[in-house]
C-alpha cells in the first residue's frame, strides 16, 4: 500500500516528494496515519488477500485455503474477518462446472478384486497404499484421457500417463512409471474403481508381476475411491475447466505443469493440515 510506503520511509525522503511520486495527496497521507493501526489494516487487506488469491493458479483458492497462506506469510487475521473482507471486496474462489464424460465401464465379465482398502485412506507407510483413476480433458482435437496414481500416505501424485484412448495401457503406464519413480511393488496395494481398464487381464497381469495387491470399490460407490473422486474433480477442475486448450499437446503441458509445478509444491491441502505434498514429505 502507498500510504504505508511513505510511513516506513518518511524519516529518509520528503514526504512531499514520495507524495508526488506516488501519486498520492499529502492530506490523504496524514489523514491515513491519524486512523488507529487496525482500520490502516483493512484498507490493505482486501488487496494484499487479491494477491495470495491471484497466486492459487487461476484464483481457485476461497477463504479457508487463502486464510492459510495468509498465515504463512506472516499476516495476522481471523478467517471469518478475512471472508466478510473478501465477500465485500468481490473476491471469490472460481468453481468448476463440467459435463460429465463416462470413464468407468464397470458392465464386464473381467475378475472384480475384493475392496480390501475399505476407506482407510491414511495408511500408516509411505509406500503401502496408492489409489489410481481416469480422468478426461476436453480439447479441440478430441478427449485427451489422463490416469493417475497417487500415494495416500501424502496425498501425493507419484505418476500419470496421458493419452487419447482410453484403454487398459493407459492406466498399466501410471501404475508402472510410479513403481519406477517412486512407490515399490512389492506389499503395495493398488486401490482404483472397477472399470474395464482396471479389471482387464493385460493390467492385473502386470500387477501380479510386480506382487502388487488389488483392491476395487464395490459398484457405483464413489466414497470407496475418495482422494482420486477428490483430486479429479476440483483440483484438476481448476486447471482444466478454466482453460481453452487447442491441442492434445497444450493440454498435455498444462496438466504436466499444474500437478508437477502447483499441484505437488504450493497447493494448501486440507487433509495434509494445510500443507502442500512436498511439505508434508520434508517434514517426515
Amino acid at each position: 500500500m502507498r500510504y504505508a510506503l511513505i510511513e516506513k520511509h518518511r524519516q529518509q525522503w520528503p514526504i512531499a516528494e514520495v507524495c508526488e511520486l506516488l501519486e498520492v495527496s499529502r492530506s490523504g497521507f496524514y489523514a491515513w496515519r491519524r486512523r488507529p493501526p487496525s482500520a490502516q489494516g483493512r484498507e490493505a487487506l482486501p488487496r494484499e488477500i487479491r494477491g495470495v488469491d491471484q497466486q492459487s493458479h487461476q484464483d481457485t483458492y476461497g477463504a479457508p485455503r487463502d486464510h492459510q497462506e495468509f498465515r504463512a506469510r506472516g499476516h495476522a487475521c481471523h478467517r471469518k474477518a478475512m471472508a466478510k473482507c473478501m465477500q465485500a471486496a468481490g473476491i471469490r474462489a472460481r468453481t468448476v462446472h463440467k459435463s460429465r464424460v463416462r470413464t468407468t465401464d464397470s458392465n464386464h465379465t473381467y475378475p472384480i478384486a475384493a475392496n480390501l482398502l475399505d476407506r482407510n485412506f491414511s495408511p500408516a507407510e509411505r509406500n503401502q497404499v496408492c489409489a489410481a483413476d481416469i480422468t478426461y480433458v476436453p480439447t479441440a482435437e478430441g478427449w485427451l484421457y489422463l490416469a493417475v496414481v497417487e500415494n495416500l500416505f501424502l496425498s501425493q501424485l507419484v505418476r500419470w500417463s496421458m493419452s487419447a484412448r482410453i484403454d487398459s495401457r493407459l492406466v498399466l503406464d501410471a501404475l508402472e512409471m510410479a513403481i519406477q519413480r517412486k512407490l515399490r511393488g512389492v506389499g503395495l496395494m493398488a486401490h482404483s474403481d472397477r472399470g474395464v481398464q482396471y479389471a482387464r487381464q493385460h493390467y492385473q497381469r502386470q500387477s501380479q508381476n510386480h506382487r502388487i495387491t488389488g483392491s476395487m470399490s464395490r459398484k457405483a460407490n464413489c466414497w470407496e475411491n475418495a482422494p482420486m473422486e477428490f483430486f479429479l474433480a476440483t483440483p484438476v477442475g481448476e486447471l482444466v475447466h478454466h482453460e481453452d486448450d487447442k491441442t492434445h499437446e497444450q493440454a498435455r503441458q498444462s496438466l504436466f505443469d499444474y500437478i508437477k509445478v502447483f499441484y505437488a509444491r504450493i497447493r494448501l491441502h486440507s487433509a495434509l493440515g494445510y500443507r502442500s505434498p512436498l511439505q508434508s514429505e520434508q517434514a517426515v
